[in-house]
């Protein structure tokens, strides 16, 4: 059976939905992620996190997955095989992201010793 989280019953706007699904720390990180890379493992992924722990992250893509944001796929090999991607959902989410860190980024002012490595590349795609 799927993992299936249940959305806060308390949610009462659009916003509120939003903000659920991709709003936090590890959301919002992780798609960013898979939005600059593309696919990947889970090691690979993992790698890219920085100090995420390994039961945060699979909670987090479980999430992720049951609120089809991200695409888990697996490949019938030995060893076995599971990449990760975005959505097409997903992929709609991005510019968002964008937007928000080029609004915060005009209150914000980064310590470039301890930005994020898929911070620095938001850039790439349309960003500032």
């Amino acid at each position: 059976m799927a993992y299936q989280r249940k959305l806060d019953k308390d949610i009462r706007c659009p916003l509120e939905y939003g903000m659920e699904l991709f709003g936090g720390k590890w959301n919002s990180r992780i798609i960013c992620v898979l939005s600059t890379l593309g696919t990947l493992r889970y090691s690979e992924l993992r790698k890219e996190m920085g100090n995420i722990t390994d039961a945060v992250l699979a909670s987090t893509l479980k999430e992720l997955i049951a609120n089809e944001i991200v695409l888990r796929k697996s490949y019938d090999e030995i060893p076995p095989r599971v990449e990760y991607s975005l959505t097409e959902k997903g992929e709609s989410v991005v510019p968002i992201l964008q937007s928000i860190c080029q609004w915060a980024g005009l209150f914000y002012k980064e310590d470039n010793d301890g930005t994020m490595i898929q911070c620095q590349k938001c850039d790439h795609r349309g960003g500032k």
